[in-house]
C-alpha cells in the first residue's frame, strides 16, 4: 500500500514581532486580558515587502533543504491560504515560479484555518492515486491584511507566517505501523458561515473586506466539532488517546486546545502548544506548531501525531500521521 510519508519540514515568520502590550495604545485591552482569554503573548506581522507568497516560498525552501531535495524533485504544490497575493492566479503558482519550478502543477486550497489539514489530505490522495510522487504542502497566511485594527475582539488574535511539509510516496504494509498519513476525517457545515467570515469579496462587495467573528459561538462549537473528527480517526485506526504520542491542534486559543484535549482524554504533555508565540495564523498554524515540535526534538521518527483544525465555514478535520 502506498503511504504519504513526511520527508521534510520547514517554516517562515515575518521579521516584526507584535507583543500584547503593543495593542494597549490602539484598542481597549491589555496583555493580561489577551493572555488570560487566549494564551497569546505575541504574534508576527508581515511588513510591506513580506507576502503570503514570499513567506510560503521561504517555508518551502526550508522544507526542501530539510528533506535534502530541490524543486526539481517536486511534482505538485498545494498551498492552503485564505489570504492569497491575488484573486488569481493561485498563489501556489507564484510560489512555483519563485522556486524556479517549470514542471508539475500547483493550486491553492481555501478552507480557512482547516486549510492545511485539508491540503495534507488532498496531497495524500494525489500520491495514492499515482498522480504525484512528491508533494510540497504549504500553509501560508498574512491575516494582518484583513484585520480591522480597531476591533479588539479580532485584531489581537491573529498573526502571519508559513509552514511547509514535503510528502513522498513510500510503500507500506497497510497497517498503522506504517509511516506516513494513516487516516483522515474532514467535515464542513455552511450553516455557520456568519459566525466567522470576511465581509468582502470580488463577487459581493468588490473589496477585500475585514475579518468578522462571533467569538463565543466559535468557542461553543469548536470543542465538539474537533472531538468528532478525531474520534472518527481513532475509530478508523484503532488508535486511542493513550497510544497517541503527540496532539498538534490548530493554534487559535489555549482554552480550546485544553478543553479539546481534556474531552478526548489526551494528556496535557502530549499537546503541542505554540499559540503564545504565533497567535492564530490560520492555515499556517498547524505546520508552524509541527515545525517547532520537530526542531526541539519532541516529535521523532515513528511517533503517532494527530493534526487537527477548525475554521470558518465552518470547516474542520483531523489527520493521523506516523512521523
Amino acid at each position: 500500500m502506498i503511504r504519504s510519508v513526511v520527508r521534510g519540514i520547514g517554516s517562515a515568520l515575518p521579521r516584526r514581532i507584535m507583543k500584547n502590550a503593543d495593542f494597549e495604545g490602539m484598542v481597549e485591552t491589555s496583555d493580561e486580558w489577551i493572555a488570560q482569554r487566549t494564551g497569546i503573548r505575541q504574534r508576527h506581522i508581515a511588513a510591506d515587502d513580506e507576502t503570503t507568497a514570499s513567506l510560503g516560498e521561504a517555508a518551502a525552501r526550508a522544507a526542501l533543504e530539510n528533506a535534502g531535495l530541490t524543486p526539481d524533485d517536486i511534482d505538485l504544490i498545494v498551498l492552503a491560504t485564505s489570504t492569497p497575493n491575488n484573486t488569481f492566479p493561485a498563489t501556489a503558482v507564484e510560489i512555483q515560479n519563485r522556486l524556479g519550478m517549470r514542471h508539475g502543477f500547483a493550486f491553492d486550497m481555501q478552507a480557512v484555518c482547516s486549510g492545511f489539514v485539508y491540503a495534507v489530505t488532498t496531497a495524500d490522495l494525489y500520491i495514492k492515486g499515482g498522480l504525484a510522487k512528491r508533494v510540497l504542502v504549504i500553509g501560508a497566511e498574512t491575516f494582518s491584511r484583513i484585520l480591522d485594527w480597531s476591533d479588539r475582539s479580532t485584531c489581537v488574535l491573529f498573526g502571519d507566517g508559513a509552514g511547509a511539509l514535503v510528502l513522498e510516496a513510500e510503500q507500506g504494509d497497510g497497517t498503522i505501523a506504517d509511516r506516513g498519513v494513516l487516516a483522515a476525517s474532514l467535515r464542513s457545515d455552511g450553516v455557520h458561515k456568519d459566525k466567522l467570515y470576511v465581509d468582502g469579496g470580488p463577487s459581493t462587495t468588490g473589496t477585500v473586506g475585514h475579518l468578522k467573528m462571533e467569538g463565543r459561538e466559535v468557542f461553543k462549537h469548536a470543542v465538539g466539532m474537533i472531538t468528532d473528527v478525531i474520534e472518527d480517526v481513532f475509530a478508523q485506526t484503532g488508535v486511542s488517546a493513550e497510544t497517541l504520542d503527540w496532539f498538534v491542534p490548530h493554534q487559535a486559543n489555549k482554552r480550546i486546545i485544553d478543553a479539546s484535549a481534556k474531552k478526548l482524554g489526551i494528556a496535557d504533555e502530549k499537546a503541542v502548544v505554540t499559540v503564545h508565540m504565533h497567535g492564530n495564523t490560520s492555515a499556517a498554524s498547524v505546520p508552524l506548531a509541527l515545525s517547532v515540535a520537530v526542531a526541539d526534538g519532541r516529535i521523532k521518527k515513528g511517533d503517532l501525531v494527530m493534526l487537527e483544525a477548525m475554521g470558518g465555514g465552518f470547516t474542520w478535520g483531523a489527520v493521523l500521521v506516523r512521523w
